[in-house]
């Protein structure tokens, strides 16, 4: 039995005459009659009661006709959504984002996602590192991710989509927290709260501190940018972060700008050969996500940290 014997059958079955249903099909009524005909000896019983005037059916042909028009339906809605994820349209995308990007670029890709291909859903997993957002891509576990070059593995490619001016986090009352710019050699008798060692912002920090003359007293190493500010905003010391976090405003904390210091980049990553079509559906909408991103986004655009 084919699709298109069981579309010959429906169009029968419910016109209950084969001049219309040929009609309805545009073709002829021979070659209609053909085919039923055909569809009935290949499954060895009758379907169809035919008088001069009308059809009738079988107890065969109703229970056919009733089964028949879900698997078209099926098969229909089955074409359309292969052709969906063909053309990476539809589907799940997993991807790994940094903590400050959380304030950032991903609440602007989340929401051009969900404008552009509403069919794309993102699994969203924040607050990582860049070492673990590799080895997601390397192990199936990420899609794709938007961390903090460079990157070690020589399985990944990506592209820099942004770069970010660094900014300090101080505690609101400390003397620094004046209204201008702060030299990294101001920095040198304040506690850092850092990044675990793995981040490329900690790697960041300790050379941009090294290259003012002197090591970075770390009291306190988080995992999550949300909890560092915490920490900033308890008196527990200052951090370096992209300026993107200026999004987060938090009682206590002050972000200054840093003079004389390199942006950091921000780049979009995937596995080196991966064939999807979503994934480069994606590649797409941060390009255009990330094309106007120098600037936080809004307060109501943000993502909850993770």
């Amino acid at each position: 039995m084919e699709i298109r014997q069981l579309n010959y059958f429906i169009a029968v079955a419910e016109e209950r005459h084969f001049g219309r249903a040929a009609k309805r099909l545009h073709m002829a009524q021979p070659p209609l009659s053909q085919q039923i005909r055909q569809l009935e000896d290949q499954l060895g019983v009758q379907l169809l009661n035919r008088t001069t005037r009308r059809v009738d059916l079988t107890a065969a042909g109703q229970l056919l006709l009733d089964r028949g028009r879900q698997i078209v339906n099926d098969v229909e809605t089955l074409r359309a959504d292969v052709y969906q994820v063909g053309k990476g349209a539809t589907g799940v995308l997993r991807v790994g984002f940094s903590g400050s990007a959380t304030y950032g670029v991903m609440p602007r890709i989340a929401r051009l996602t969900k404008q552009v291909l509403p069919g794309l859903s993102l699994a969203l997993n924040g607050e990582m590192l860049t070492p673990s957002m590799e080895a997601g891509l390397r192990n199936g576990t990420l899609d794709a991710a938007l961390l903090r070059p460079p990157v070690a593995s020589e399985e990944i490619d990506y592209r820099v989509v942004t770069q970010e001016p660094l900014v300090v986090a101080l505690p609101s009352f400390s003397a620094l927290a004046v209204d201008r710019p702060v030299a990294m050699h101001e920095l040198q008798d304040q506690d850092f709260i850092a990044y675990s060692p793995e981040s490329v912002l900690n790697r960041i920090t300790s050379d941009l501190c090294r290259q003012a003359g002197f090591q970075p007293r770390i009291t306190q190493v988080v995992g999550e940018t949300s909890t560092m500010l915490a920490f900033v905003a308890a008196g527990g010391g200052v951090a370096v972060m992209p300026s993107s976090v200026r999004a987060f405003q938090l009682d206590g904390v002050a972000y200054r700008e840093i003079d004389n210091v390199p942006p950091v980049e921000l780049a979009v990553a995937w596995l080196r050969g991966h064939p999807s079509a979503l994934l480069q559906n994606f590649l797409d909408i941060v390009a255009t996500a990330t094309a106007d991103a120098a600037t936080p986004a809004p307060a109501d655009e943000r993502l909850p940290p993770s």
